[in-house]
């Protein structure tokens, strides 16, 4: 199930982009520590859904760039 998807994405102001990649971000740096001291994680496939969900949002961010630049 994804986090967000990308109607919701499309749909959120840059500020907000910008919001929800730093704490998708912290969440995987959270559970990349959990892995790393040797503990086990509730859910391993959270992992690979934060990194899909933080490349969706770059994805959305910088087609939002080239649009501007190319104005």
């Amino acid at each position: 199930m994804a986090i967000y998807r990308m109607n919701q994405i499309r749909n959120m102001s840059d500020e907000e982009l910008d919001k929800k990649l730093e704490e998708l971000y912290a969440e995987l740096s959270q559970q990349r520590v959990l892995i790393a001291g040797g503990g086990a994680i509730e859910n391993p496939s959270r992992i690979r859904l934060l990194r899909r969900t933080i490349a969706k949002l770059l994805t959305v961010k910088n087609e939002r760039l080239r649009k501007t630049e190319a104005m």
